[in-house]
């Protein structure tokens, strides 16, 4: 079993392989809403309280830009030392609690998905036919929640590594551009920007390491420690196949991020007509939902196609997950 050169077959059985399993689409993009949503809880509740100690209307203070809102809230706040514990406390429950809740649901998307791929024949190859992909869907509720039960402990240590790591990137950054200027003759503002760029840039390769680990810890039913030589050697044996996939991910998200703000832009045209207004809100609604199930659909896609180029360097006989043998005796 091996991938064909070609960029477009190994996206296309990336695709595949997730649309067959699209539950987990769903669970994903549900998962992701909901912890956004609840992060924005405390962060409403913050300008509320900031709100209140001004003695200001909450309306006027989120008319003001977002750098003149966030200078208000860390101004009032840190001249309220409990408000501010009381803030960054509800804040950081709903981050742990978040996190924990997403590391759970990666377990069990990524099982299902590792599943799905080994169960699927050259699916990339027409003609395509529905028999195929009704073959390739392992998406159930036991497969699930043994997949979570099996790697939820490893991929919160693997979770809270990143977390980390996170931290670093985010401490180097604060300290590089509100610590002293390293020199007189430099530009500022250009070091600012460069600096901001490979904080992107690094975070989005931190992210891509941790995906690919997610991936072998699945594959391998391994530890995470053990994860990293299997790592290693994908990223050593097929760097031009997985930078092909990292670039097309990437590429996909921005073209569905640049659609989803022209789509938002054109809604918003006609927002402010009186009656005609009221239509866009369903349509501002569908089309926050297309965007969130098609950037999981994207993401899932990319870690499927990993999944793939990775097993192709296994030796055949290689085991199935401790989390399928489960779902294998249940099912018996």
């Amino acid at each position: 079993m091996s991938v064909p050169g070609s960029l477009k077959f190994a996206l296309k059985r990336g695709a595949l392989v997730t649309a067959a399993n699209w539950p987990v689409v769903l669970v994903q993009f549900v998962a992701d809403s909901l912890f956004k949503t609840l992060l924005a809880v405390p962060l409403v509740g913050g300008v509320l309280l900031v709100a209140l100690v001004v003695g200001g209307d909450p309306i006027d203070l989120l008319r003001h830009e977002p750098g003149q809102i966030v200078s208000t809230m860390v101004g009032v706040l840190l001249a309220q030392p409990v408000a501010l514990a009381a803030f960054l406390a509800a804040l950081g429950l709903i981050l742990i609690g978040g996190s924990v809740l997403m590391f759970a649901i990666k377990a069990g998307s990524v099982t299902v998905l590792v599943a799905g791929e080994r169960a699927a024949g050259p699916i990339e190859q027409p003609p395509l036919r529905m028999s195929a992909l009704e073959h390739v869907n392992q998406a159930s509720i036991e497969r699930y929640t043994n997949g979570i039960r099996s790697l939820f402990g490893r991929y919160l240590r693997l979770g809270i590594g990143l977390s980390v790591v996170y931290a670093m990137c985010a401490g180097g950054y604060l300290a590089l551009v509100f610590g002293p200027p390293l020199s007189a003759s430099l530009d500022w503002p250009l070091v600012v920007a460069l600096a901001s760029l490979a904080l992107i840039v690094v975070i989005t390769l931190v992210n891509f390491v941790y995906l690919l680990l997610q991936i072998v810890v699945a594959t391998e039913d391994c530890a995470v420690h053990a994860a990293i030589p299997h790592v290693a050697r994908l990223l050593r044996r097929r760097p031009r196949e997985v930078g092909q996939v990292l670039a097309a991910i990437l590429a996909l998200m921005v073209m569905a991020t640049g659609a989803s703000i022209l789509a938002t832009t054109a809604l918003g045209l006609i927002a402010f007509v009186p009656f005609v207004g009221l239509a866009a809100i369903p349509l501002q609604i569908l089309a926050w939902l297309v965007r969130g199930v098609v950037f999981q659909f994207v993401g899932l896609t990319g870690a499927a196609t990993y999944l793939r180029l990775h097993r192709t360097l296994q030796p055949s006989g290689v085991t199935a997950p401790q989390s399928d043998r489960l779902h294998q005796v249940t099912r018996a």
